[in-house]
């Protein structure tokens, strides 16, 4: 894509973003809306297919317009954000292993409809480690019987199609696993419902898959690839994304709560509260880290992009993708604390600021859970091996 057209892009992109995400997402928080017509201007706008190849009808862009993209919506609305990054990995997914009709089939818009895509991995009886699955595919002829309880599934229920992992049919360990596109449409899904603290408009509830037949020619690679698609297919494009998404929900915290401060006077001092420096000096301590972001950010999917571009494995970022989504999301935290902080009863009342510190906390938890994340970074450190596949989990 040229410069011209990548400007044009972010021009649609920002006026869907102010247009329509911006006006939603109090009403989808607090109804718990899922943001189908966000997704559908997104899509009319082309961003839901950003790193498809124009051949499948996508903007054929990279990962550094796709962070971009995802930083941009997550100042608006984390709900949104959220959806997106999973539909984008979803399709980033099929677009590296899947094959030619697989990527017509789902990728490509059929008479101006968008398919949405999400992952649909992890499992109750191993929480936070959804790399790790107890489910295991059946066979059926030469396609597949899938059975799985899958805990936590953003756009459950509400999408096209699910990217599902389990163990493969005659696996010999955990580590033999296969990825499945399960058409959303399919006899024996069910979603369960999604009532949350925060992102309340994701709709990240529970799935269950009975009796789901997956015709072989919906098996995503080969079987038993999934240890790899893990690494290299799934993994970078989720978590570059997830961090930029909390990168957005601390620089839109930020500049709200800035915003108030700016244009609200004490009438007994005719001060505004930005003159007081205590105000000021609580506002620049997350404002120091959210600036450390961005450029953290665009270098990491300048690098994504090269590996992509190289054929190289993009696994080669992961601790350091890690480290972002950990640093991400725990500013999003300090950003939207300090927020409230400093704008007083003004923030702490139902509105933009209540519902950026309720979203920032979302972040903490999403898979790998900072808990995790830091025991990889860790080991990492340490020169220990990750150890994700042994007997009996991590």
């Amino acid at each position: 894509m040229s410069e011209v057209n990548r400007a044009e892009a972010f021009e649609r992109l920002d006026r869907v973003i102010e247009t329509v995400i911006a006006g939603n997402a109090e009403r989808n928080d607090e109804k718990s809306l899922f943001p189908a017509e966000n997704l559908h201007a997104l899509a009319e706008a082309g961003w839901t297919r950003a790193l498809v190849s124009p051949e499948y009808g996508g903007l054929g862009l990279d990962h550094t317009a796709f962070a971009e993209a995802a930083y941009r919506i997550g100042q608006k609305d984390a709900s949104t954000g959220l959806v997106y990054v999973m539909h984008v990995g979803a399709a980033q997914t099929i677009n590296l292993y899947g094959a030619h009709d697989q990527k017509l089939r789902w990728l490509k818009p059929q008479d101006g409809k968008y398919l949405l895509g999400t992952y649909s991995t992890s499992e109750r009886a191993s929480g936070g480690h959804w790399w790790y699955n107890f489910s295991q595919a059946s066979r059926d002829g030469d396609d597949y019987i899938v059975n799985a309880e899958k805990s936590f599934t953003t756009s459950s229920g509400k999408a096209d199609y699910y990217i599902t992992q389990t163990r493969t049919p005659d696996a010999r360990d955990q580590s033999d696993i296969s990825f499945f596109i399960v058409d959303g449409k399919s006899p024996g899904i069910t979603p369960g419902p999604w009532n949350a603290l925060g992102v309340r408009g994701n709709h990240s509830g529970p799935i269950r898959y009975e009796g789901v037949k997956v015709a072989r020619s919906n098996r995503l690679g080969e079987e038993n690839q999934g240890k790899e698609i893990i690494y290299n297919g799934v993994s970078p494009v989720y978590l570059i994304g997830l961090g930029a998404v909390w990168e957005g929900v601390a620089r839109g915290a930020h500049d709200t709560a800035v915003g108030h401060i700016k244009n609200s006077i004490h009438k007994d001092t005719s001060k505004r509260l930005a003159d007081y420096q205590a105000i000021r000096q609580e506002l620049a301590k997350p404002k120091v880290l959210i600036e450390s972001l961005g450029p953290w950010r665009r270098e990491l999917a300048a690098g994504l992009d090269v590996l992509w571009f190289s054929g190289k494995p993009q696994s080669e970022l992961l601790i350091a993708l890690t480290e972002f989504k950990v640093h991400a999301s725990e500013t999003a935290n300090l950003s939207a604390a300090a927020a409230l902080t400093v704008t007083g009863g003004y923030g702490y009342k139902k509105g933009a600021l209540e519902r950026y510190f309720r979203d920032a906390r979302a972040g903490i938890g999403m898979g790998p859970s900072n808990i995790i994340a830091r025991d990889w970074i860790g080991k990492t450190a340490v020169g220990l091996p990750l150890e994700l596949f042994y007997e009996g989990g991590e």
